[in-house]
């Protein structure tokens, strides 16, 4: 906050005639603004102030202005906050006071949660609220701010009781932009709580109120931009990924159009219109990233990549300007999308050397540790799968479980744990287990279309090892069904080589080939380099077992090139230090990585 920009709403009469008061004002606002700051400087000056025993309007706000520079500039939070609460305590005593008043309750709230104080900032909020109803700007605010600290405890339903309190509030002071972001943020909660229910009927009101909405271009689309991201999430969360696809293209469309813009300088005419939900450029990042989970679950990983790479540049941008929270969630998110990518497409050691920038990411901030150590066992669950440790996935996968409450991510585990055990062949007892607690057929967990799919396939892998062929053939029928009506490449490539397979192990080379042959094509158009290398495996033998030498002697040709692919890949990642993360079960990840041998690990599922 500016120094200066205080005494924009000073009282003429009690304080613009003490020169004095505005001399030190100036110069503290001199030294603040210093390039490098001179925050002592600046301190000593707003200090200075209390020697001249000032009214207690100008009191008040020096407080305030101390507290602020302090709480941002300084790590000295106990001063801050002493200096935020005597704003606080006087403000409250002086009438028509409403923003020294509601900006130290504000930011005094926030230093509370910095300092895990928690149980202090609520109440504080709680009064700030109820006091503040007669200053629509800073009632909204304040509303948003205790919803968001209910979130960050996992009480959503206090949240959206919050977010509820306040799109009724600003229907009643006339700004529908503001209704709509309030509506807009607790469908947000709603969706991560899993109440489908309630969301749609939600959704569609927000659709409503924001084509409704007449006002400054920017907010107009901005909200617009909100309520597609929700859809879109919404799409995807439920494994939707052709039906996402029209949602997707208007959010794309909203996006470039926001960015032809430009800000309006011009406020708003009612206060209660004084937010923003996101800057244009976090946006185009959200897009980005929304693009990339898309590419992601639709199996076209080049894609994934080429937008992965457009937004992580954008984001090294950003944060050279900008210490954002939500910009390292981003960044988070977008490293967890494109190391599941480098995985299938034969990246291993860069895979791995990104889980190891992930660790170090999640590290800097205890909440993005604690929202995202579920994620990164898993992601070093599937790497270990990738080199064949599979004593390292299951262990990966056993603590990811235990950390997780996330019903989508924990689906996903289970499958993936599920896959390990198979490969293993002898862990039929807790396999079955595991098959009970995902049978697609009965009882599903999630709502998820993708990982439904994937329960299918799952079982069926499991029939075709136990040699139960046609029980095979209808669980991978099913997926391939699923898969093909929502465009999942990924799990219609793996079904058509396992029915492939089948029908190779059965006898039956015509219908296997029919199954391998697009299987091959699908799989290099992703490109899933597993998929490639056991299809060119059944071309080759298919093909020989026909007589088709010169076809079988380019496949086998191809079969070699992915195996040397593959093999020099394993190699290069198995050498690297940060292969010892596979160890890692427990706390935070180790911060160094030595290098020494890694598990022995076998080639053997590979070739």
């Amino acid at each position: 906050m500016s120094v200066m920009a205080a005494t924009a709403v000073v009282s003429p009469q009690a304080e613009a005639s003490e020169s004095w008061y505005l001399a030190l004002l100036g110069f503290a606002e001199h030294f603040r603004t210093s390039s490098p700051p001179k925050i002592r400087l600046c301190v000593h000056c707003l200090q200075a102030v209390f020697q001249f025993k000032p009214p207690q309007r100008i009191e008040a706000r020096t407080h305030l202005q101390l507290g602020s520079v302090l709480y941002h500039h300084t790590k000295n939070s106990e001063l801050a906050r002493q200096h935020l609460e005597k704003a606080w305590f006087i403000s409250q005593q002086i009438p028509q006071f409403e923003d020294v008043k509601f900006e130290a309750a504000s930011l005094l709230s926030e230093l509370y949660c910095q300092e895990n104080s928690v149980d202090a900032a609520k109440p504080l909020l709680r009064k700030a609220i109820q006091i503040s109803q007669q200053t629509p700007y800073w009632h909204c605010r304040l509303l948003f701010q205790l919803a968001q600290l209910h979130t960050l405890e996992k009480d959503l339903v206090s949240a959206c009781d919050l977010l509820g309190v306040g799109a009724e509030y600003a229907r009643v002071v006339g700004s529908e932009y503001t209704r709509a972001l309030f509506l807009l943020s607790k469908g947000m909660l709603l969706l991560m709580e899993r109440k489908l229910q309630d969301v749609h009927p939600l959704l569609t009101l927000c659709g409503q109120i924001v084509e409704n909405w007449q006002g400054n271009p920017i907010q107009k689309e901005s909200l617009r931009v909100f309520f597609l991201v929700l859809q879109v999430t919404h799409y995807l969360d439920a494994g939707q990924v052709k039906s996402v696809k029209p949602c997707l293209k208007q959010l794309q469309q909203c996006i470039q159009t926001i960015s032809t813009l430009h800000d309006d300088e011009i406020l708003p005419s009612n206060p209660a219109d004084l937010f923003h939900w996101l800057p244009k450029e976090h946006m185009c990042v959200l897009v980005y990233l929304v693009t990339v989970m898309h590419s992601m679950q639709a199996g076209y990983l080049e894609k994934a990549q080429k937008y992965t790479d457009k937004a992580l540049m954008q984001l090294e941008k950003l944060k050279m300007l900008d210490s954002s929270p939500i910009l390292s969630s981003f960044q988070v998110i977008l490293l967890e999308h494109i190391i599941m990518c480098r995985l299938v497409t034969g990246h291993k050691a860069t895979a791995l050397q990104e889980i190891s920038q992930l660790c170090q990411l999640c590290q800097q901030s205890p909440r993005l540790f604690s929202n995202h150590a579920a994620q990164l066992h898993t992601l070093l669950g599937l790497y270990c799968i990738s080199v064949n440790c599979m004593d390292n996935a299951e262990a990966q996968f056993t603590t990811a479980l235990r950390l997780t409450t996330h019903q989508e991510l924990w689906t996903f585990i289970v499958t993936n744990l599920a896959s390990v055990y198979i490969r293993e062949g002898n862990r039929h007892q807790e396999l079955y287990g595991l098959l009970e607690r995902i049978n697609p057929d009965h009882n599903f967990p999630v709502s998820s279309h993708c990982l439904r799919a994937a329960a299918f396939y799952i079982r069926g892998l499991f029939s075709f090892f136990q040699g139960r062929y046609n029980e095979a053939k209808r669980f991978l029928r099913e997926t391939l069904k699923m898969s093909n009506a929502e465009d999942l490449n990924r799990l219609t490539a793996c079904s058509l080589v396992l029915l492939g397979h089948i029908f190779y192990v059965l006898g039956n080379h015509r219908e296997s080939n029919n199954m391998v042959v697009p299987a091959m094509q699908l799989a290099s158009k992703i490109p899933d380099m597993s998929v490639q290398l056991w299809s060119s495996a059944l071309l080759r033998d298919l093909n020989k077992a026909c007589g088709n030498n010169i076809d079988a002697h380019e496949a086998a040709q191809m079969h070699q090139n992915f195996s040397q692919q593959l093999l020099q890949d394993h190699i290069e990642a198995c050498s690297l230090p940060e292969h010892n993360l596979i160890t890692w079960t427990d706390g935070s990840p180790p911060v160094q990585f030595q290098a020494q041998n890694g598990p022995t690990t076998s080639l053997a599922s590979l070739l």
